[in-house]
């Protein structure tokens, strides 16, 4: 008589099998349910533009949109791209190609000085930049502030792409006849093309998104009109039409991201070891490329700092009474804290599902919030502004709601790291723990989620950091008498007390470093480095 040894023994419980996900503590289904409320509430925003062009009329909607000044914002807004994207792709490449593929001296500490103009916010650059030329105005001192704030937005994946490229490619060109500079252009530059474009895109997006840095400096943009209309009219028709504008080109950047990383793929799929990158003597271009980085850095990063640390030391202690800044920074302290906290619980349910459960729906979902994203913080806050007025009004200008802006803005920085660190817990650690007979949400705890929590800790901390730093959602949406770094900055720097200002912009710089260098840190893990 045969036994069939695939059957569990009478009285037993199945387990997880090896080909299967173990069961999540609450079960798939409440995943998923939980998943899609928060993909719904991640569309409040592009529901809000597409529900204010409607209520507004055909007719009034085309003839706010079709209007001189939005065709002169629209103007400023193409020019500004079309100077400001090609050069930080050309800044962001070149260092990267300095720092990872010569023989340039001191590499490791440009590696990083190249990074660390993200620490310091584009209003504050552009803050430092009118203290030291206060004539600074239009539209090329946009491109000047923009491209010196965001070119490290290409540099790091750049990098971080060059590290990690098989030179066996390259190598077979040089074989072949080709000069480094025609290998260059063939081999190398077209395998970063998903880093470039990827660079590119987010470059663009804080373009349209910026407020602070051009407002200083008295350039138009959908962003700064937007504001100045909501200011006058309070929600306004005109306000929400040019609102309606900025999101459509905000989509339209990423479907053309999409669609510009083509499908060549340049894997190595072969056996073999991977050969280390033989670096490019530079000879005689060493001092010219030092001078280069020199001029950069110093342009993007050691002036707006000494110009923060000038104004600091003009204001003279008066300027660190703590009455005045001590709430500011433990207003921002604790608005970065709960928004990180619950962004990274946000975004567990979707990171969960896309790791575990991978497929169409899970993708859908993550979608959505990429979506949400993409859309500027005045965007985001004039949609809960609405809301909040119109459906549940006694939320309005309430911390929750400002919380809430916080976890759609910044939820796929916590759903990034998450997918990651969930993707390093190997499932089967936690169907071993449920075959020991402990529950699903034991094993969970125990294994699952302690595994998680390096990636989840990372994740929160570029979410506080990114809150510390947030203006234009918080000028909308903050409780009354809020006072946090961003606005007590903004405001002081409006009236021109720019030595009132510095402390705020200083201590913005510092809660920023650690956020560049774990971005720095991040790009050189994936890297293999």
């Amino acid at each position: 008589m045969t036994s069939d040894l695939s059957a569990p023994p009478q009285g037993s419980t199945t387990t997880a099998g090896r080909g299967n996900s173990p069961r999540p503590p609450f079960g798939v289904s409440a995943v998923s349910a939980l998943a899609v409320l928060i993909a719904l509430f991640s569309l409040v925003p592009l529901g809000y533009v597409v529900y204010m062009t409607v209520a507004t009329g055909w007719d009034t909607a085309v003839e706010l949109i079709f209007r001189p000044r939005v065709a002169e914002l629209l103007l400023n807004t193409i020019l500004l791209m079309a100077f400001t994207v090609p050069l930080c792709l050309v800044l962001g490449v070149t260092g990267a190609w300095l720092v990872e593929r010569t023989t340039l001296r001191g590499a490791k500490i440009w590696a990083v000085l190249l990074a660390a103009p993200l620490a310091i916010p584009a209003f504050v650059n552009s803050y430092a930049w009118v203290s030291a030329i206060p004539s600074l105005g239009g539209l090329g001192s946009g491109i000047l502030i923009a491209t010196l704030s965001y070119f490290p937005l290409v540099y790091i994946p750049a990098a971080a792409a060059l590290s990690r490229l098989d030179p066996a490619i390259e190598q077979s060109a040089a074989a072949l006849g080709l000069g480094a500079w025609r290998t260059f252009f063939r081999v190398v530059l077209p395998q970063l093309r998903i880093a470039m474009t990827g660079g590119a895109l987010l470059v663009a997006l804080h373009l349209l998104a910026e407020y602070g840095a051009f407002a200083m400096i008295r350039f138009d943009t959908f962003t700064t009109a937007i504001m100045v209309q909501y200011q006058s009219t309070f929600n306004g028709a005109a306000g929400n039409m040019l609102a309606s504008v900025l999101v459509f080109f905000c989509l339209l950047l990423l479907l053309a991201e999409v669609r510009s990383r083509g499908t060549a793929r340049y894997a190595r799929i072969g056996p073999g070891a991977q050969a280390r990158a033989t670096r490019l003597p530079l000879h005689a271009y060493q001092v010219p490329a030092q001078l280069f980085l020199l001029a950069l850095t110093a342009l993007a990063f050691g002036l707006p700092l000494y110009f923060v640390l000038r104004w600091v030391a003009s204001g003279g202690p008066a300027v660190w009474a703590a009455d005045e800044f001590l709430p500011a920074l433990l207003t921002t302290l604790g608005y970065g804290l709960a928004g990180a906290a619950a962004t990274t619980v946000v975004a567990f349910p979707m990171a969960y599902l896309a790791v575990r459960h991978p497929g169409w729906f899970s993708k859908s979902l993550e979608l959505s919030n990429y979506i949400t994203s993409s859309l500027p913080g005045i965007v985001v806050g004039l949609a809960f502004v609405t809301v909040s007025i119109r459906i549940v009004p006694g939320i309005y200008q309430t911390a929750g709601v400002l919380v809430a802006a916080y976890v759609l803005l910044f939820l796929p920085r916590a759903l990034v790291n998450l997918r990651a660190g969930l993707a390093q817990a190997p499932k089967e650690l936690d169907e071993a723990a449920q075959a020991l007979g402990k529950p699903p949400l034991v094993s969970f705890v125990r294994v699952t989620l302690r595994l998680t929590a390096p990636a989840a800790a990372g994740g929160a901390a570029l979410v506080f950091l990114a809150i510390a730093n947030e203006l234009t959602a918080t000028l909308l949406l903050s409780p009354n008498g809020t006072r946090t770094l961003a606005t007590e900055f903004w405001s002081k720097s409006s009236e021109i007390d720019y030595a009132g200002a510095a402390p705020y912009a200083l201590l913005m710089i510092l809660l920023s470093a650690p956020m560049t260098y774990l971005l720095f840190q991040q790009s050189k893990k994936v890297a293999g480095q």
